[in-house]
């Protein structure tokens, strides 16, 4: 970049720094945001479709979840990283709608480009997003329907809904049982009275094979581990957990110390000596009544062979996090010192036992009695199937975690979005000035979730929006579209299509966000490509196997070549 000054050019950042500013930074921006929002549209609803998306070492992920599906593909335009963090900020904040975010988004700025050209300054257009959004939020505050914990159908409702664009959408009715199963059992009330539930509390475990229909909720834990000793029993009913973090051997001195023996006896008295040690501990454990003992560090042979005497059953090496999921799980309390060990404070399991599960001993802890910890144990086909479960479980876990602590709920199906865009533009004709257009353009976004669920169902969306428009002019507020009838629903509830407020909330303030962020922006420098020897490190392009054209890495020296050529 460069200035004149009486002919002569000042240099004032780095050869090769570009910068695109006005207009074109704009346009170029919106068009990249745009084409982020394409590329996800056809993934919403129960009619969306998957991607498969192909790394550059030729690893395969199926999945039409949007956060998944961006984070994937390797974006490397800024205004489109930056749609990327929308459908990230949705997915960690409430777990679902990462689709929907990224499709309001790209709406606003397809929207926001026309009052651009119409020479409406973009802080304006960004205020009267804001004051919509406001707006928005209210309104589907006010229209939301109260719930929580113990309203079963709702929790459902949700669940499946959530459910019903992904794979698993034929086993969705189990699998929703399941998640409310698990999120009941972790949930807790805090000092105000509010529900909490902490999903990392659910511990989820994927293992190939058998169906999705045999994915299981198992109350307690499992280890990826197997009993130390063939002595020891395999199976214990009715068990008394130990969870110990110290080591059952004998513990080497801090410090060098050097032991003469002088005769075999000292040597026997020496070893003997070490075995009534090990015996100890063994009798400490047994005294307190434990049948299982975990132990987070290692347990020596010599106190495995009294272990399997006594018909204790011991696993060693568990994770910290695991005994501590554990304690949550059985209610029993982690030792650091076997003289501390009461049978009151040991854990509480109906069964503990080995298991192979495709090849691999696994144990299982489970009939826990009030487990505040839980494990959901996926199944299906292949790799791909058991990843895309475990993506649709998350998502399922969030929803039912949200309704439970939100406690409040919309019917589905784009109502909520329907019945916003029509009380936005009666808010919009109560402003002056022209945050007036920017409130209609933003209500008009919104019915881009309705439209791209009859689009994906291969119907007429300009037809069915004027029938839903209708109907919620009659005041049905939850009216929407059963793609499976293919007739308007006055109430979306009613056919079990059920989502939470904090959803779509959270996709209306990160879509509303995010998009002011990039109308702001009137010039882009883009420093220049580091200067890197032919072919980048090690002969390779800079983008690494992919770097040159369209993954041809071995061309050295291809990833160095002008944008322009590509």
């Amino acid at each position: 970049m460069c200035a004149q000054l009486g002919g002569q050019p000042i240099f004032i950042m780095k050869e090769g720094t570009e910068r695109t500013r006005g207009k074109d930074a704009m346009e170029n921006n919106i068009a990249a945001a745009k084409v982020i929002a394409e590329a996800v549209r056809t993934s919403l609803g129960p009619r969306g479709m998957d991607k498969m998306l192909v790394d550059q070492f030729g690893d395969v992920v199926i999945t039409n979840d949007g956060a998944t599906i961006l984070k994937e593909i390797d974006v490397q335009h800024p205004a489109a990283k930056m749609m990327v963090e929308v459908a990230k900020t949705q997915d960690s904040e409430v777990g679902d709608g990462t689709t929907t975010s990224v499709i309001l988004a790209g709406e606003f700025l397809k929207r926001a480009e026309k009052l651009l050209e119409q020479k409406i300054h973009p802080t304006v257009i960004t205020e009267g997003f804001r004051k919509a959004a406001d707006k928005a939020i209210e309104v589907l505050n006010n229209m939301s329907i109260k719930s929580g914990i113990d309203d079963y159908d709702g929790l459902k409702n949700a669940a499946m809904t959530c459910m019903s664009s992904k794979i698993v959408s034929e086993s969705k009715d189990m699998l929703a049982d399941l998640t409310i199963e698990a999120i009941k059992a972790i949930a807790e009330q805090d000092e105000e009275g509010k529900w909490v539930a902490d999903i990392d509390k659910v511990q989820i475990q994927k293992k190939e094979g058998e169906m999705i229909d045999d994915t299981k909720l198992i109350k307690g834990i499992i280890l990826d581990k197997e009993v130390v000793n063939p002595g020891m029993p395999k199976s214990v009913s009715d068990a008394k957990i130990l969870l110990l973090q110290s080591a059952i051997e004998i513990e080497k001195t801090e410090f060098d110390s050097k032991l003469q023996i002088t005769s075999p006896e000292q040597m026997q008295a020496y070893l003997d000596e070490e075995e009534k040690m090990l015996r100890n501990m063994v009798t400490k454990i047994k005294n307190a009544g434990a049948n299982v003992v975990i132990c987070q560090k290692g347990i020596d042979d010599m106190a495995q062979h009294f272990l399997a005497k006594e018909g204790i059953m011991a696993v060693r090496r568990v994770k910290k996090s695991d005994i501590e999921k554990l304690a949550s799980a059985t209610g029993g309390t982690i030792f650091n010192d076997l003289d501390d060990v009461t049978a009151e404070q040991l854990g509480n399991a109906g069964k503990v036992e080995e298991r192979k599960v495709m090849g691999d001993s696994w144990i299982f802890i489970e009939e826990c009695a009030d487990p505040k910890s839980v494990v959901i144990l996926i199944r299906g086909g292949t790799d791909l199937i058991v990843d895309e479960v475990d993506r649709a479980i998350h998502d399922a876990l969030c929803v039912v975690r949200d309704i439970v602590e939100d406690q409040k709920i919309v019917g589905g199906g784009g109502a909520p979005e329907l019945e916003t865009a029509i009380q936005l533009r009666e808010y919009a004709s109560t402003l002056g000035g022209r945050e007036q257009l920017a409130v209609e353009i933003f209500a008009d976004s919104l019915d881009i979730v309705p439209k791209t669920l009859s689009e994906n169902a291969g119907l007429d969306q300009i037809d069915i929006l004027m029938k839903l428009r209708a109907s919620h002019q009659k005041g049905n507020k939850f009216a929407g579209f059963d793609l499976e009838s293919g007739e308007v629903v006055e109430n979306m509830m009613n056919i079990g299509v059920v989502e939470p407020t904090a959803v779509k909330v959270q996709a209306i303030k990160s879509a509303t966000e995010a998009c002011s962020m990039i109308l702001r922006i009137d010039d882009v420098i883009a420093g220049a490509k580091s200067d890197m020897p032919p072919g980048g490190p090690g002969g390779m392009p800079p983008g690494g196997m992919g770097g040159g054209m369209g993954g041809m890495g071995g061309m050295g020296g291809m990833g160095g070549m002008p944008p322009g050529m590509m």
